[in-house]
């Protein structure tokens, strides 16, 4: 089993910055694509911005230039500096990893964390 706690989050004015960190915990061999979605009410998830294993990141292209995905692998963790907030940005950052459990295995198995609420006032 695998653990996502996430930390940071908060409020912040537009044009602000806000700062989401999250560590896994647990069976893990390997972390292969590690980052964040976020859900607003009434609407799908979506994913904010991933690293993947060998460094390569994917980032929606509303969030390109503001915020930036840096992960630690010695520690499992993964980090999301958000800058120049915008309203619209509001909405609960969930932490996700697709994780390998173990050497042998090429089973991949996914988590979440259980969300952070970030709100952006204007």
């Amino acid at each position: 089993q695998v653990q996502l706690v996430e930390s940071g989050g908060g409020s912040a004015q537009a044009g602000g910055s806000l700062r989401l960190s999250c560590v896994a915990s647990g069976t893990i061999f390997s972390i292969n694509r590690f980052g964040w979605y976020r859900q607003v009410p009434g609407k799908q998830r979506e994913l904010v911005a991933a690293v993947h294993s060998g460094g390569s990141t994917d980032v929606v292209g509303s969030v390109k230039g503001r915020f930036t995905i840096s992960r630690d692998n010695a520690k499992n963790t993964v980090n999301l500096q958000m800058n120049s907030l915008k309203p619209e940005d509001t909405a609960v950052y969930y932490c996700w990893a697709i994780v390998t459990v173990r050497r042998d295995a090429t089973t991949e198995f996914q988590y979440w964390g259980q969300g952070t609420q970030v709100t952006v006032s204007s």
